[in-house]
């Protein structure tokens, strides 16, 4: 009975550091980890102790005998990433695999270490982590969102609980005596990268890739157009784009990009939404899409089906719970790439590519259509969309489709970060290991450090994001030792008096728990996770109540009525 890694892996690299005979890879010390699409258990060398289950904070890991049937194809998945061996021969079982990198150590004889963690999604929480593992350490986490977690809260699609359930690690993090929210505060607006130095020793940004890399075609400003990653926040009821226009009075939806985010969107705007209704998903989004006349979403990619930017983990789960399709056009470049293609992973997508069912004039409920070899070429419409025009790729051959909405999901961008370098080429911040790098001089900027998509880019998924974070943690800690670091000039407890008087409704940790108490009471109430406020506003307010226990249960006793 072998444990299998499904789905919602969010390659943390936990199940790894568990496992007592070495049989989870890639580990975070092996090159093929931070590419990896997800973990792999091999169910030779496997013991069955159960280890990674405990370990595992999304949910992904199950014994192969207790699989959901949308499950069942992990079971292969898993075993295909390892050779055939003969029959009873197992890899040699080995204690706990070393840490990719060595974790800190802070030398005594100093004053506490103290960090700024700009930016409270994974990066960020996993940073702290690692940080906090150290005696002495203190650490205050910002982030200009009422509400922490980041893409974890606002990113991730409502019908996958199981990989928002990593947000219970990030609580264990934050509920630590030496952790310290900053909620509802901008760096860079309510406090400058120099003031955050006046109280630190050092600043970690980990503000991630905010910024969607646009389309330059025609149309594009006509209403009807937009980005997935927005729309995959609507659903989600981000601050930000509570009040997004999405008008569904249309039976067909264009997709530009087939990454996991254009996946992600075409199955919430074609799912039932009495699915929906079990899950976090924001009031508004589900009210549209109960009323949405969406009949078909079209995933459409430039180039050719061997080329799919999703993964295969993520098509598994499409194929297992929406109606997928393709033309018979499609369908016959997924048999060419099939014929040529070697590397494992592409020909695993492309068997499911070729089992899907060739589209039907009539679809028996809202479908996906997975489509190929279309270059945009411009958005139609005169006062709103009406289509999009596509030139087949490599070709002069026009190809029209009707839409009432098209939207992008072709890429990230960073943005700049007020006082420190940045590149405009790459979007990231210059850095060597997370250390930010003036690339003028090629020097290291005292105090300054990046980590998650700033770092790197937007690449990896999740948990790709702790050993990330140990890697920049680990260069922070030895500067500190090495005296590089400048001891924080402002007494203690100046930040606080310093935060309040410039943004009164900040938002602590005990802040936070309010928050998320209303939210989960409006969801219980509902037979749901949570029902989000999606106004700055509420979220303030449902704070500010946690100082008086009254006040608490008055406006429990309001948002439940």
């Amino acid at each position: 009975m072998p444990h299998v890694i499904t789905q919602s892996c969010c390659s943390d690299g936990s199940c790894v550091y568990a496992c007592p005979v070495n049989c989870i890879h890639p580990s975070p010390d092996e090159p093929g980890f931070a590419t990896a699409e997800m973990l792999y258990i091999d169910p030779v060398a496997c013991v069955d102790c159960g280890a990674c289950v405990s370990a595992c904070p999304v949910g992904a890991i199950a014994p192969d005998t207790r699989l959901t049937d949308k499950q069942l194809p992990f079971v292969a998945l898993n075993a295909a990433f390892y050779p055939e061996r003969p029959a009873g021969v197992k890899l040699p079982p080995t204690s706990k695999l070393a840490p990719v990198l060595p974790a800190p150590q802070v030398r005594r004889g100093r004053a506490d270490l103290t960090v700024a963690v700009v930016g409270s999604g994974p990066a960020g929480m996993y940073a702290a982590d690692e940080l906090l593992t150290q005696k002495g350490v203190r650490v205050n986490v910002f982030d200009r969102l009422p509400t922490p977690f980041g893409l974890v809260r606002a990113g991730v699609a409502p019908d996958h609980q199981n990989t928002k359930g990593v947000t219970r690690v990030f609580e264990q993090i934050s509920a630590r005596s030496n952790f310290n929210f900053y909620l509802n505060v901008e760096a860079g607006r309510h406090i400058s990268h120099a003031e955050l130095l006046d109280h630190h020793h050092a600043v970690l940004y980990t503000v991630g890739a905010p910024n969607d890399r646009r389309l330059d075609i025609a149309g594009m400003e006509l209403p009807g157009t937009g980005t997935a990653t927005e729309t995959v926040a609507w659903i989600n009821g981000h601050p930000d784009f509570a009040g997004l226009t999405v008008d569904l009075r249309h039976e067909r939806v264009v997709v530009i990009g087939n990454g996991n985010v254009a996946l992600d969107v075409a199955r919430i705007l074609t799912a039932d939404p009495d699915d929906l209704a079990r899950t976090d998903i924001s009031d508004t989004a589900l009210g549209a899409l109960c009323d949405s006349a969406v009949r078909e979403v079209v995933i459409a990619a430039r180039r050719r089906p061997a080329d799919s930017a999703f993964t295969l983990p993520e098509l598994i789960g499409l194929t297992s719970t929406a109606e997928v399709v393709l033309s018979t056009d499609d369908h016959d470049l997924v048999v060419q790439d099939l014929a040529s293609a070697t590397d494992p992973v592409t020909v695993g997508k492309l068997e499911i590519l070729a089992k899907l069912p060739v589209a039907a004039d009539i679809a028996a409920r809202p479908r996906i259509r997975l489509a190929y070899r279309l270059t945009p070429h411009r958005v139609l419409g005169t006062r709103r969309v009406s289509g999009i025009e596509f030139r087949r790729t490599g070709t002069d051959e026009a190809v029209q489709l009707d839409a009432g909405m098209v939207l992008t999901s072709i890429g990230y961008r960073g943005a700049p970060i007020a006082g420190l370098p940045f590149d405009e080429a790459a979007a990231v911040v210059p850095n060597r290991d997370g250390r930010v790098i003036d690339p003028v001089t090629g020097a290291a900027v005292t105090g300054a450090y990046v980590a998650g998509w700033i770092k790197r880019g937007p690449t990896g998924f999740i948990g790709t994001n702790k050993s990330c974070a140990m890697q920049t943690v680990s260069r922070l800690v030895d500067d500190f030792n090495a005296g590089l670091l400048t001891d924080p000039t402002a007494r203690p407890g100046m930040l606080d008096k310093l935060i309040r008087s410039r943004r009164p409704d900040v938002i602590d940790a005990a802040g936070w728990r309010a928050i998320d108490t209303a939210e989960t009471a409006r969801g219980a109430a509902e037979g749901r996770p949570r029902v989000k406020f999606t106004e700055v506003s509420d979220m303030v307010a449902a704070a500010a109540a946690a100082a008086d226990p009254p006040v608490v249960r008055r406006l429990l006793a309001g948002l439940l009525r």
